[in-house]
């Protein structure tokens, strides 16, 4: 994984720059992406365990944001030759590595809900 010190100085608004921005965001782009992430930072877990672990989601739109995360390699599904066919989603390196990325928008949230709205959680 490359380091923000290892990168050259972004003083000047860069190509580089504004497409690593943007591969962030199409990475993570959507309401249930993030929460789908951060369900898995806790291990592997079946459809419905990630199902269980997001309120508000409903089946067709997690079974969407799985396979983009996949096409993404954030996640990888196995699939286990039982009856009933067992499937299983984890992380891969990379998005064991996103955890980094979303501790940043956690702190920034909580400090600008607590700016803005004047309240925490």
């Amino acid at each position: 994984m490359t380091k923000i010190s290892e990168l050259k100085d972004f003083s000047e608004c860069s190509t580089t720059y504004i497409l690593a921005v943007n591969d962030t965001i199409n990475v993570i782009n959507g309401k249930w992406k993030a929460a789908i992430i951060s369900s898995l930072f806790f291990g592997k877990k079946r459809y419905g365990e990630i199902e269980k672990d997001i309120p508000k989601i409903n089946s067709r739109m997690l079974s969407k944001e799985l396979r983009d995360l996949e096409a993404n390699g954030i996640v990888v599904r196995k699939v286990y030759d039982t009856i009933p066919v067992g499937v299983e989603y984890e992380l891969t390196e990379s998005g064991h590595a996103f955890r980094k990325v979303l501790d940043v928008m956690l702190e920034w949230g909580l400090e600008h809900r607590k700016n803005v709205i004047g309240k925490t959680i």
